[in-house]
């Protein structure tokens, strides 16, 4: 399989960071996102200077405002060199508390940006850093910008130098053209993985490498291919006598986690990547589907219908164990455990709707984030504050949202066409 132009963005990226001038030990001024009145703190980003200056600044500013826990303030014309000092009092008159000011020049065919970030009341510099890459990343340099300044003001890591996969979901009704594609988290570099001539599904990121995992159906049956978006190759894993759906990496990447349908029985399997072996981790007669690791690898959540309908289900890694942890209305289904290890999130279609919640590994503290006509498939963002679904309103095109774990920062995704089964990358290096 050729290499898109979209995989090369991850090949050949070396980014330096280096702290410029002094920093202030604690900001005074931070985010607590754990507030119940949360109200998004302003902060002005203004063209940086040099070249692609005013891009990069564009895309943290929208990093950051689509985050819902920052809004940009107009610079109203004003600059800031970052080689001097702001003048803080012309930001405050805009109302900005915070101020991220930078250069992006060329250094010897490389692009090196400079940025700062400010407490425009305290007068205090926050952080300064400097990021060194090839000029068509920029882009990437711009996230990297983000993630650290979301992190100081924070205290959390930020999420937005990732990618997205998801399906691609084009044509009418009846010649509906299914591709595997790949883009940013902000929904540039959009690029097709499949050619639409396979129906292809549940797409998964491995945690530990630039792999994903995604079942295709065929004339000929179901098959499960892994996909590596450095090199472009792909490969089965190989031939079962069944309908194989639903894999998923264990946190390590040396396993896949997959649902085997047999005469109308499906249980959960995990093949082993380096051997090829595959086990078996449930045998009951009804349907056992989506297996999730925790992120510990030490458990497995899954969806059944061994107690009459589907519902959520832990169990040991080895199949041991399970144990039912969802016992609202309705129908659950999708678990995928949070990257720290404290929520799993889940769908479940009751009361005529479809919604998006949380609940605790135990079943405790659950929360109903979103409710539509149709929303599921939900995938975290690799800080565990955001999750990523797909919305479909009665008679339109599935597209991509987001939510935070609060319920309260609900927004459309950057990503203008039909998607559905989205999963969220990890953070690069």
């Amino acid at each position: 399989m050729r290499m898109s132009a979209a995989a090369l963005i991850f090949a050949g990226l070396v980014m330096t960071g280096a702290l410029l001038g002094p920093a202030q030990a604690r900001a005074e001024i931070e985010v607590d996102v754990n507030r119940g009145d949360l109200r998004p703190l302003p902060v002005s980003i203004p063209a940086f200077s040099g070249d692609r200056g005013a891009d990069i600044a564009g895309v943290i500013a929208d990093n950051l405002g689509r985050s819902g826990l920052f809004a940009p303030v107009d610079p109203a014309g004003n600059q800031a060199e970052v080689s001097t000092e702001p003048d803080f009092p012309v930001w405050t008159a805009l109302g900005a508390q915070a101020l991220v000011n930078g250069a992006a020049t060329l250094v010897d065919g490389r692009l090196q940006v400079d940025f700062r970030l400010w407490d425009t009341f305290a007068g205090q510099q926050l952080l300064g850093l400097q990021f060194t890459s090839t000029p068509e990343n920029w882009r990437r340099v711009a996230h990297k910008i983000s993630d650290a300044v979301y992190e100081r003001l924070t205290g959390e890591k930020g999420y937005f130098d990732t990618r997205v996969v998801f399906v691609s979901e084009t044509g009418g009704r009846l010649n509906r053209t299914l591709r595997l594609a790949v883009m940013d988290q902000d929904g540039a570099n959009p690029s097709y993985l499949t050619d639409g001539s396979e129906i292809v599904l549940s797409p998964r990121f491995s945690a530990s490498s630039q792999q994903i995992t995604y079942m295709s159906l065929r004339q000929d049956g179901s098959a499960v291919f892994l996909l590596n978006l450095e090199t472009g190759r792909r490969e089965s894993l190989g031939q079962f006598s069944g309908m194989v759906f639903a894999p998923r990496f264990s946190p390590d990447g040396s396993q896949v986690a997959f649902a085997l349908e047999r005469n109308g029985n499906s249980d959960i399997w995990v093949m082993n990547l380096v051997n090829r072996q595959s086990r078996r981790l449930t045998s009951d007669p009804a349907i056992d589907t989506s297996p999730a690791f925790s992120p510990d690898g030490s458990r497995i959540a899954f969806n059944s219908d061994r107690g009459g309908s589907p519902q959520l289900y832990v169990m040991d890694a080895n199949g041991g164990g399970a144990r039912r942890i969802s016992f609202g209305e309705g129908r659950y289904t999708s678990p995928v455990w949070s990257p720290a290890g404290d929520f799993i999130a889940f769908t479940r279609q009751g009361g005529g709707q479809f919604h998006i919640g949380i609940m605790r590994p135990d079943g405790s503290d659950e929360r109903t984030l979103t409710s539509s006509y149709m929303d599921e498939g939900p995938t975290w963002a690799p800080n565990g504050r955001v999750l990523l679904f797909s919305r479909q309103e009665a008679g339109g095109e599935p597209r991509l949202w987001t939510v935070d774990v609060t319920g309260r920062i609900l927004k459309p995704a950057p990503y203008a066409g039909g998607a559905s089964d989205p999963a969220w990358s990890p953070l690069f290096n």
